[in-house]
């Protein structure tokens, strides 16, 4: 065991293990505007948010008002890992930050919930499960349709069989933005640390402020919103990482913005012996959230359409007019699905138990997410090697 192992497994020792009654004490690293709503979040399940954590001062004074009374402010997140009574950290920093601090959580003793994708290269993922997996610490990814009772009761459908065989999935998810923010630095921002990993720069605020779209630190809406459908296909349909990934871009639409707002993927997957298709549109007309996504099982004998708070089974049918057999329609529903999601890993915090987004699921996906931004960028088809663990031309 070398050095690093050794202080690894050492601070898992020291740290306890909460029992089913014990009170979690909790901490986030990254406070912008998803951190506060999950610090918001796991306040309401009981969850006392003791740390705060963010490079940019603004987002510190606002995450800390936002968690728990007396809360301690942090501006290097290793420093709050080393307070030992906390007992799950919440990662909702920029995609390339999320290997290290999820990494660096777990051989502090730390549980986990890391918000989506996974990571931003295929290789951390495996670090990642590597180190949890070491650890044994309870790690959940913020993919939180695996606990809505809603999309739950959805799966159950393909589950039945009543579909028939599936060999085609085609999904969608359409709105419209119309720029990126335009904001000015209003405090101190630590800028050598939120680079982190990322190539060297000057201090930039449209690449602060606007992370998502910039190919350093993610992979735009393209990689935002695919995490979330594509990881729902691959849960719904019991799959793997996809066997070969093809992704097409149109020209970027959104001004200052490295990643197309447009753009389509399709997933292989031979050993399950199905195409998935996803598709960005983000400059297509404003839809509301009821109607901005689908996706849809084709099966031999029916098809099921699954939005985000409905879905319909169509069962085969040669008449002019298709029936549907089967629907919900739920507004509102997906309003539960992070506290859902959240409520399952505060479950697995006690009892030790796989939450519903485990780490290998996360990797999945994230392997198809890395394998998109790679073809879309390198203009070809690549396939997965899952044995050697690489991707292949």
């Amino acid at each position: 065991m070398n050095r690093r192992s050794f202080l690894a497994v050492s601070a898992v020792s020291q740290t306890r293990v909460p029992g089913a009654n014990d009170r979690l004490r909790g901490a986030v690293i990254g406070s912008g505007g998803r951190g506060r709503f999950l610090v918001s979040q796991f306040k309401e399940l009981g969850v006392e948010m003791a740390a705060v954590c963010d490079v940019y001062q603004p987002n510190l004074e606002a995450g800390v008002k936002a968690a728990s009374p007396g809360a301690a402010g942090y501006r290097d997140y290793r420093n709050m890992l080393e307070d030992k009574s906390i007992d799950v950290v919440v990662v909702a920093s920029p995609d390339h930050w999320h290997a290290r601090m999820v990494v660096d959580a777990v051989n502090a003793g730390k549980d986990v919930y890391v918000e989506k994708p996974l990571a931003h290269k295929i290789e951390e993922g495996f670090e990642i499960i590597d180190a949890v997996r070491r650890t044994r610490r309870i790690v959940q990814v913020g993919t939180q349709r695996r606990s809505s009772d809603f999309f739950i009761e959805a799966k159950s459908i393909l589950d039945s069989g009543q579909l028939g065989p599936i060999h085609l999935v085609t999904s969608q998810w359409l709105n419209h933005q119309s720029s990126l923010v335009s904001r000015k630095l209003q405090g101190e921002l630590d800028w050598k640390a939120w680079l982190g990993s990322a190539p060297e720069r000057e201090l930039d605020a449209t690449r602060f402020f606007n992370w998502y779209y910039f190919w350093d630190y993610s992979g735009g809406l393209l990689i935002g919103q695919a995490a979330h459908m594509i990881d729902a296909i691959q849960w719904m349909m019991k799959a793997q990482a996809p066997s070969a990934v093809t992704c097409a871009g149109g020209k970027v639409n959104l001004p200052g913005a490295e990643v197309p707002e447009t753009a389509s993927v399709i997933l292989e997957y031979a050993a399950e012996n199905f195409i998935a298709t996803f598709t960005l549109g983000y400059k297509a007309m404003q839809y509301h959230m009821y109607n901005d996504q689908v996706k849809q099982f084709h099966g031999a004998k029916a098809r099921l359409d699954v939005g985000r708070e409905w879905y319909r089974l169509y069962p085969q049918t040669l008449d002019r007019t298709m029936t549907v057999s089967r629907q919900q329609s739920k507004p509102g529903a997906f309003n539960l699905a992070t506290i859902q999601h959240i409520r399952n890993f505060m479950e697995c915090v006690h009892s030790r138990n796989e939450p519903t987004a485990p780490v290998e699921a996360g990797q999945a996906t994230n392997i198809a997410l890395c394998m998109a931004m790679d073809s879309l960028r390198q203009g070809r088809r690549l396939r997965w090697n899952a044995v050697r663990r690489r991707v292949e031309t």
